[in-house]
């Protein structure tokens, strides 16, 4: 069973295209949210990360993970695979 994945992002954020690059290579399917400007949905995604505001923010499995520097370091880890396939 595939994981639900949920990306956080900004259309022109290089770290949000990054991450969601990672995630594509991988072949994984995930739910974009583009929160350009949208208060209300930089609120409910800080409430979800426990403070984080900054962009993007990845969630596996309702997990927050973080941003894409922690997406990174999980996949370079070889822990990111596993939490991908739970």
């Amino acid at each position: 069973m595939a994981a639900n994945v949920e990306i956080y992002t900004w259309s022109t954020c290089p770290f949000c295209i990054r991450a969601k690059e990672l995630l594509s290579k991988k072949g994984v399917a995930f739910t974009e949210y583009c929160i350009d400007g949208d208060e209300a949905a930089r609120a409910k995604m800080a409430q979800r990360s426990q403070g984080g505001r900054s962009l993007p923010q990845v969630f596996i499995n309702d997990h927050h993970v973080g941003g894409c520097d922690d997406l990174h370091a999980l996949n370079a880890q070889g822990q990111l695979d596993a939490l991908l396939t739970q």
